[in-house]
């Protein structure tokens, strides 16, 4: 009995027929949805990144014709003392702001706890946070008055008078504890939501092993909010180097150059002094995003090394 050849199926399987587009539409649906965002990151900020690298290796005013200098700026920043005193006062408060994430957590644990008009102390520590920087830097520059301000009322009971914005030795630090009242409590809503996701079963259990005040705090409470200090240490890093607005209320640099950072310092002599140094300005900007892209990547490598950790 002879067997039937087989014929081979012409027709090709109902995947193989869909288009390239229905075929991969899986992994290419969330490339769609990240596309405008990523074209306007790449639009307006990482290709005016590059722009100011350029720019800085010329003599331009911005209206006129740049003229190639090469790395004459940069030379010129190492013997700027104006440079060097805004590079300075970037370390104070790089330093001094990061006192804002211990003083979020005590808030924050404060806040947690389940007392009488707790929502209105909320409230009250939630207030700075919501409001903008520019009212932050008037509030506190009427505070230093030297005359009416509360503070000199306050320790004209001691016998004491102080002109702190008026003080070269003394500007750079008001400005930064004005600064630390909204960050401060930017800490506290962070910590807040991490105090809210801490497992109850390890507190009690710590709590029958005999745990309790700073040994719980710190073995059993703190190793649970990582993550929200990880991300408060990064925003109030990137908040000092940013520094710029309260500087430009309430010293605008002053008094004598003493209160520069580098941000102001590069609207400076990019925007604000007669000749429009454009160059100069890019110059400072590069030193600055190379010392903020010291600690993006050190923010990376660390994110990297706990996801690298939790899968093996």
């Amino acid at each position: 009995m002879a067997v039937a050849p087989v014929v081979p199926d012409r027709h090709p399987p109902a995947f193989a027929r869909r288009g390239w587009y229905r075929r991969n539409e899986i992994a290419l649906t969330p490339w769609l949805f990240l596309a405008p965002g990523v074209l306007f990151f790449t639009v307006y900020v990482v290709l005016p990144i590059f722009q100011s690298f350029g720019i800085s290796l010329y003599r331009w005013d911005g209206l006129g014709e740049a003229t190639y200098i090469g790395l004459a700026n940069y030379r010129e920043l190492t013997t700027d003392r104006a440079f060097e005193i805004s590079l300075w006062n970037n370390l104070r408060w790089l330093v001094l702001y990061l006192l804002a994430i211990p003083l979020g957590l005590g808030i924050a644990l404060f806040l947690n706890q389940t007392v009488t008009g707790i929502r209105l102390y909320k409230s009250l520590f939630f207030f700075p946070f919501v409001i903008s920087q520019v009212v932050v830097g008037l509030v506190f520059s009427w505070f230093y008055l030297p005359n009416a301000g509360l503070l000199n009322l306050i320790l004209g009971w001691f016998g004491v008078s102080l002109n702190v914005l008026g003080d070269p030795d003394l500007a750079t630090y008001g400005i930064i504890v004005a600064g630390l009242w909204p960050q401060t409590a930017y800490c506290m809503i962070l910590y807040l939501t991490g105090l809210n996701a801490v497992d109850p079963e390890q507190v009690e259990a710590a709590r029958l092993d005999g745990a309790k005040g700073w040994k719980m705090l710190w073995y059993v409470i703190v190793p649970q909010l990582r993550p929200a200090t990880f991300i408060a240490f990064v925003v109030t890093i990137i908040g000092a180097l940013r520094s710029f607005d309260l500087i430009s209320i309430m010293t605008n640099g002053g008094p004598f150059g003493s209160t520069r950072v580098l941000s102001f310092y590069m609207y400076e002599k990019a925007l604000a002094e007669f000749g429009f140094r454009m160059g100069y300005g890019a110059a400072i900007a590069v030193i600055l995003f190379l010392i903020m892209l010291c600690f993006i990547a050190y923010f990376l490598w660390s994110i990297w090394r706990e996801e690298r950790g939790g899968r093996g």
